[in-house]
């Protein structure tokens, strides 16, 4: 049995090693710049997407040209350019993660290049009016940047490449949302769930402060203000929370499956000409996305926050037409992953979940509408993440909605367990299609998602 800790010796331990501080102070000054990455980000994704309603708004029939034609100019560009910078940015991430990635081969995800080249892929598709996120790709950015710190640290330090991504991702999260809780959360749910002993101390105050960051940038105030819901019983939300869940479930995953099906490249003529004519199936995405722009007056494209916070902000949703919003904001979002644009799901997933909550509220005519679109943003979050804590901490964090966290735990685990009898996880599934991959030999141009096999339909990985 070891005897108790010697605190003078532990003390002259920790404050004689000037090195191991100076790479603390690395680490927290990349988590710093990491923060400010994602801010600018931010920033550049809301001035983008404001170029886009503002030439909308000039010349309604605009986006039906200029939409297609970025579209097809950012696949190309990034094929070309950046193929790691393809997709969400949390697969890249996972597989960097991955042991069974080599390390020479961990640049081809995660670096400091992809994530300038990411920021700059994620704001051109909001130019061009695409339905994309930029939370997910926001952990890739800040993963990159922290990776960054690698080659700074002392040769014997602790701090392990591994940490920095999971530090990077994470703090990813907590700087794109606002939520420093959500980024710990997302660390140990989705990213790793072991951290070296010695320095996961230091990891957590990085995510911390790349959080802290954002906040000090955008105040200290939840994003889409609060639910007023203090009023609310468990048995008022019973009934119409259980049809959130389930509705939720059934649609994340579906929006999961549909997502899984199209990168895997299934043997359907869609497929086949995306394989082989990549941009022009671009476009064609592209132009679809541009006439439901067109027809809805934009509000199915962009990340869509704004139609968000109006839905929360008018109890009557008298705007919101039922069903329209939700199933056209799930196709646009889908086309504009599949054109190949990078962007995220999680911006979308939370706008689809607040439309699908006021459905339910105005098909039934209840007077809690806010508090079931912010269970509806949770639960659908939840589906098609996969993540049910991440996505209630971040639904509660970005709506004050501390009064509803057993509502909101529940519709999270609901929906994601539905989910999961429809889909695989679709950042895990992806990331082995990304290990497939490294298997086979360099292509040129072509991404890493438009070489994978296909997955094997009952074992979910791909086959050998």
């Amino acid at each position: 049995m070891r005897g108790e800790p010697d605190f003078l010796q532990n003390l002259r331990d920790e404050m004689g090693d000037g090195r191991q501080w100076l790479d603390r102070a690395i680490v927290i000054a990349y988590a710093v710049l990491a923060g400010l990455a994602v801010v600018g980000f931010t920033l550049l994704a809301d001035a983008a997407f404001g170029g886009y309603q503002a030439l909308r708004g000039a010349l309604w029939w605009a986006p039906l040209v200029w939409t297609p034609a970025l579209t097809a100019l950012i696949v190309w560009a990034t094929r070309r350019w950046a193929p790691g910078a393809a997709g969400s940015g949390v697969p890249q991430v996972l597989t960097a993660l991955a042991p069974e990635t080599p390390m020479a081969a961990r640049p081809r995800f995660v670096s400091l290049r992809l994530s300038l080249a990411k920021i700059a892929a994620v704001a051109g598709g909001l130019l061009a009016g695409l339905s994309i996120g930029r939370q997910g790709p926001s952990v890739q950015v800040a993963a990159g940047v922290m990776l960054h710190a690698k080659r700074w640290l002392s040769p014997r330090t602790d701090i392990s490449t591994r940490e920095l991504l999971v530090a990077g991702g994470a703090a990813g999260i907590a700087a794109a949302f606002n939520t420093p809780l959500g980024g710990i959360v997302f660390a140990i749910e989705e990213l790793s769930r072991r951290l070296q002993e010695r320095s996961s101390g230091l990891m957590l105050a990085a995510i911390v402060v790349s959080g802290l960051v954002a906040v000090s940038a955008f105040g200290n105030l939840s994003y889409f203000g609060r639910v007023r819901a203090d009023g609310v019983s468990w048995w008022a939300l019973m009934g119409p929370g259980l049809l959130v869940a389930l509705a939720a479930g059934l649609l994340g995953g579906l929006l999961s499956r549909l997502m899984l099906a199209s990168f895997t490249g299934l043997p359907d003529r869609f497929c086949a000409y995306r394989r082989k004519r990549p941009v022009a199936f671009a476009a064609v995405c592209g132009f679809v996305v541009a006439v439901i722009a067109v027809l809805t007056d934009g509000q199915m494209v962009g990340v869509g926050h704004q139609h968000t916070q109006a839905l929360l902000n008018t109890p009557a949703q008298a705007h919101h037409t039922p069903l329209l919003f939700t199933g056209l904001k799930l196709i646009a979002s889908w086309l504009s992953s599949w054109a190949g644009v990078p962007g995220g799901l999680f911006g979308p997933s939370l706008s689809i979940g607040a439309g699908l909550g006021a459905d339910v509220a105005r098909l039934l005519e209840s007077p809690h509408g806010p508090a079931l679109i912010a269970l509806g943003m949770c639960g659908f979050l939840a589906a098609v993440t996969q993540t049910p804590i991440t996505a209630m901490i971040i639904v509660m964090e970005m709506t004050d909605g501390h009064s509803m966290v057993l509502s909101l735990m529940a519709c999270a685990l609901m929906a994601s367990l539905v989910a999961r009898m429809i889909s695989r996880p679709l950042y895990s599934t992806m990331s082995i299609l990304m290990m497939r991959s490294l298997r086979e030999p360099p292509l040129g141009d072509a991404p890493a998602d438009s070489r994978s096999a296909p997955l094997d339909a009952r074992s979910g990985s791909a086959p050998r």
